[in-house]
């Protein structure tokens, strides 16, 4: 299988790089950490394009159960049908329901399967697949089968670190944790989404959005999605260099600052800040 350099539209570090190849050789779940919209999520999306591989996405919730993943027996339906007098009922495969695990294992081409935001689940949630994922092989009671994947596949898991997973889980693991972009790597990451953009007004936007970042006391800090989003309305608004040349971030809140401050507790301490620079200013 070829090696992962990236794509066109995703910059992928070094460190980045060797993480996901050495995750493909070894057939480790690849368990990638880092705070929220710094690519984690996008990352298997451009695995699976860059190799050719099919992407089969377990989106976790709260109340996801592992069990899940492999499949789901619908009892009531089965009763249901039984009332009716269905002749599907003799058939308990019917009521069989394939999980993104069963999907995975038994696919035809090696896939990509990425279980997005794992630590959202109950903590036994991990250490449930631990055996699948060790054997990538599980059993269906109902139906006395036995599922074995035909190849293991390319196991992509992303955490927030919303909770500790446990050691049994990480010892099986291959892990990277995606830095936040430093600028040069931010700047390469602009000029793939915004190609033609004004270099003058990317300087001083990051300026500005590096700035707010450092802020201390920030409930969250503006994302590299959320630079993007902001650019773009920027260049759409054709603001002014003149609003964005202001070197103190803390004396005025940004323009169009929807697209960076997410929360009124963080908006409420910008314009704190600003009204004490004015009185100082004064």
């Amino acid at each position: 299988m070829q090696r992962f350099e990236g794509t066109e539209s995703y910059i992928a570090t070094e460190d980045l790089k060797v993480a996901v190849n050495a995750a493909v050789l070894l057939r480790r779940p690849l368990l990638v950490k880092g705070e929220p919209g710094t690519g984690k999520t996008v990352l298997a999306h451009e695995i699976a394009m860059a190799v050719g591989a099919p992407l089969i996405e377990w989106n976790i919730k709260s109340t996801t159960k592992a069990h899940q993943g492999l499949y789901e027996y619908d009892a009531v339906a089965r009763l249901r049908d039984g009332q009716l007098g269905d002749e599907r009922v003799h058939d308990i495969s019917n009521y069989i329901r394939q999980g993104k695990l069963w999907e995975a294992f038994t696919a035809e081409q090696l896939p990509v399967l990425l279980i997005d935001e794992i630590d959202k689940a109950d903590i036994e949630f991990p250490n449930d697949l631990l055996q699948e994922l060790d054997r990538m092989s599980f059993d269906v009671y109902e139906t006395q089968e036995r599922i074995e994947a035909k190849k293991r596949p390319i196991v992509i898991i992303t955490s927030n670190n919303e909770k500790e997973l446990p050691d049994a889980f990480l010892r099986r693991c291959f892990f990277h944790y995606i830095k936040f972009p430093e600028r040069e790597t931010m700047q390469e990451i602009i000029d793939v989404h915004y190609p033609d953009i004004q270099k003058t007004l990317v300087t001083k936007a990051m300026d500005i959005f590096y700035e707010i970042r450092d802020v201390p006391g920030l409930k969250k800090k503006p994302s590299t999605s959320e630079l993007l989003d902001w650019l773009k309305l920027l260049m759409n608004e054709d603001m002014p260099l003149e609003i964005l040349q202001n070197p103190d971030p803390a004396s005025a809140i940004p323009p169009l600052h929807g697209a960076l401050l997410k929360n009124e507790q963080d908006v409420m301490m910008f314009e704190r800040l600003a009204f004490m620079n004015r009185r100082q200013g004064n």
